[in-house]
């Protein structure tokens, strides 16, 4: 039997950093890497291709660090949904 894949929906999954990194909180997986036992992913920033960076996927697990989809301030907040 295969083993399951760790992260299946990686790659296009977007990401909202609780603190900003090189300027920018909303990112996308464009890449994923696996190395022995560790899955990495390849963000890059929403509104500047140039900024983008490697990760331990496990990271992403982090609510202190990341959110899944991408959060407007407000709803980081708030833990609100903004209208629109």
């Amino acid at each position: 039997m295969a083993k399951k894949q760790k992260f299946p929906h990686l790659v296009g999954s977007k990401w909202t950093a609780q603190q900003t990194i090189m300027g920018w909180r909303h990112f996308q997986v464009t890449n994923r890497k696996n190395q022995g036992q560790w899955v990495f992913a390849e963000l890059v920033a929403a509104c500047d291709p140039e900024v983008r960076f490697w990760l331990n996927a496990n990271l992403l697990k982090d609510r202190g660090l990341w959110q899944a989809g991408w959060q407007s301030l407000q709803e980081m907040t708030t833990g609100e949904k903004g209208e629109g």
